[in-house]
């Protein structure tokens, strides 16, 4: 059966109260009876849409992942447009997965909580590493694409690159996180720009044959 605006309305507002409650409270905090309090739904319409805490952490983690890619998309378009080097879109694209504001904190923190449960659950494992997949492989094709461009050397292997590049990523995700006021007096936001230009500018050591002038 289709789904209808109202049941995909209903699956928003159920996902947006999952991840504020894992925003606030921690992934504890998430049972089908606050779920259904902070949604203003009844337990049983909550119980009609998800099984249990697992369906609906996946549709909130899905749902996070979504926003996310729906910025990076615009983040591409825009460089495409005003022809912005790859290593320039590429530092934009990352940033986003950095927790470096309210809303992008709240959406890691919906993304740890769903890895942390995924150690436990085989079928949210396997969301969890095909999603961690398919974002390597979109720094592989960036890579690719500049061996192409000009702006990465034709010698470079472009999958250890875009594994260093998701794995450097990844870690300073965490560490803003665990420190967002920064570090040694450094704010956050001060320490990822340099951080990230430092290593794409390790992968991406040319200049765009279709942009130069």
């Amino acid at each position: 059966m289709p789904r209808t605006a109202d049941h995909e309305e209903r699956h928003r507002q159920i996902a947006d109260a999952v991840s504020r409650l894992i925003a606030e409270h921690g992934l504890d905090a998430v049972t089908v009876a606050r779920t259904a309090a902070a949604a203003g739904m009844s337990v049983g319409l909550v119980q009609h849409y998800f099984r249990n805490k697992d369906e609906m952490l996946l549709h909130a983690f899905r749902q996070v992942s979504a926003r996310i890619r729906s910025r990076v998309e615009e983040s591409i378009r825009d460089g495409v447009e005003h022809r912005r080097p790859i290593a320039r879109v590429m530092a934009e694209v990352m940033t986003e997965y950095i927790p470096l504001d309210e809303a992008r904190r709240a959406e890691y923190r919906v993304a740890r909580a769903f890895a942390g449960r995924a150690l436990d659950a085989p079928a949210l494992a396997e969301v969890d590493t095909e999603t961690a997949r398919r974002l390597r492989e979109d720094i592989e094709r960036a890579v690719h694409n500049g061996k192409e461009c000009g702006e990465v050397d034709e010698g470079l292997d472009p999958v250890p690159a875009a594994v260093r590049l998701a794995a450097v990523m990844e870690g300073l995700a965490l560490q803003v996180y665990r420190e967002p006021d920064g570090v040694a007096g450094v704010p956050a936001a001060r320490l990822v720009g340099p951080v990230l230009d430092a290593e794409l500018a390790a992968v991406f050591t040319g200049e765009c044959r279709q942009y130069a002038t």
